[in-house]
């Protein structure tokens, strides 16, 4: 549950929606699939909009676009040296975005309004109620956390295997080539350190083979295992819970912020120079910020500078929300800082 402090009688306003999903495992499940069907209209139709705005004679990354970079960099609309030859690929593409985001929107409207709200309500042993958990239950958890794993393993599987065979693109020659994995341990091992400056694409289809491996076996260990021993304090007894399990996770989607934000910002394999624009240097004013090296003109900026500002923003501000729940699950109760001074506006100083 969510953090009360001891209070029974707690009620949230209309804006903490994560309340409405405490306890109700089946409106959990609504609330997972009608926000990736919201992920799925953006992409779709941002990837729509950024298309019937593109300029073949203008480079890519000075068109403001984020999307069609990245459909580019996997190899769809027929690339050749940064211009877009066969945009067909990217109208189905963005299509079945859309088309596929009705189906989770209309998923999560049935999940919400149709099933039961509790997959406890199920008959016992029956499929939903094997998904339903108690967040304090580790075994329970651990047995959902595999499933994640295991369909982030097949993810990256396929586009392991999209290189391989269909190919992503290439700055080096300017055009989309087949990409086969080199799975040296020895080199994936040593790109942890330096993989802003990564210049493999071999490289790095292995080094997304072997986290498939990883996530895969991960993901079996943690569904075919309980509880190893007495769930203690040190195994988060009395800790585990709603509020800590959302810290955890918001701290993981702004650790991949920060890490998008300075690979975007610097690598040119992975980011070419041909769909973002030039590499950008880290600033500071006011706060941290990334800027293009290279004129643009009045109030211009790349794509680079677009994609990585935003993703180092909202990873800082992830993290503030890391700490908030994070914070709360451990117990400090933040109106109090409110009441502190309050009462320091009250407080006289009398001497005798």
């Amino acid at each position: 549950m969510l953090q009360n402090y001891g209070k029974s009688d707690v009620t949230y306003d209309w804006y903490a929606g994560n309340s409405g999903v405490v306890g109700r495992s089946g409106k959990f499940i609504a609330a997972h699939a009608a926000h990736a069907g919201l992920m799925m209209f953006w992409a779709g139709a941002f990837g729509l909009f950024e298309l019937a705005r593109y300029d073949a004679s203008i480079p890519m990354g000075a068109q403001k676009a984020i999307v069609l970079p990245h459909l580019a960099g996997i190899g769809i609309g027929g690339i050749e040296n940064g211009v877009i030859t066969e945009p067909y690929g990217i109208v189905v593409i963005c299509t079945l975005h859309l088309i596929f985001s009705a189906v989770l929107g209309a998923g999560g409207l049935l999940h919400s309004n149709k099933f039961a709200g509790d997959l406890g309500d199920y008959p016992e042993n029956s499929k939903p109620q094997k998904f339903d958990f108690e967040w304090d239950d580790p075994d329970k958890l651990t047995f959902i956390l595999g499933h994640h794993l295991i369909f982030l393993g097949l993810g990256a599987i396929m586009f392991v295997e999209w290189a391989r065979i269909h190919g992503i693109y290439d700055p080096a020659i300017g055009s989309t080539r087949q990409v086969v994995y080199n799975l040296d341990i020895a080199a994936i091992w040593n790109h942890q350190f330096d993989f802003l400056k990564i210049d493999s694409l071999e490289d790095i289809m292995g080094g997304h083979a072997f986290l498939a491996f990883l996530e895969i076996i991960g993901g079996v260990f943690h569904i075919c295992t309980k509880q190893f021993g007495e769930y203690t304090e040190f195994k988060g007894k009395g800790l585990l819970g709603a509020e800590a399990i959302l810290s955890y996770s918001v701290v993981g989607v702004s650790y991949m912020a920060f890490v998008a934000a300075f690979w975007c910002a610097s690598n040119t394999t992975i980011y070419p120079v041909d769909l973002y624009g030039e590499p950008l240097k880290l600033s500071f004013e006011f706060a941290p910020y990334f800027t293009d090296t290279v004129d643009l003109g009045s109030g211009a900026y790349s794509s680079r500078a677009w994609l990585a500002n935003t993703h180092f923003y909202l990873g800082f501000f992830f993290l503030q929300g890391h700490l908030w729940h994070a914070l709360r699950a451990m117990g400090f109760d933040f109106k109090k800082i409110g009441q502190a001074f309050d009462n320091m506006e009250n407080t006289k100083i009398t001497q005798n």
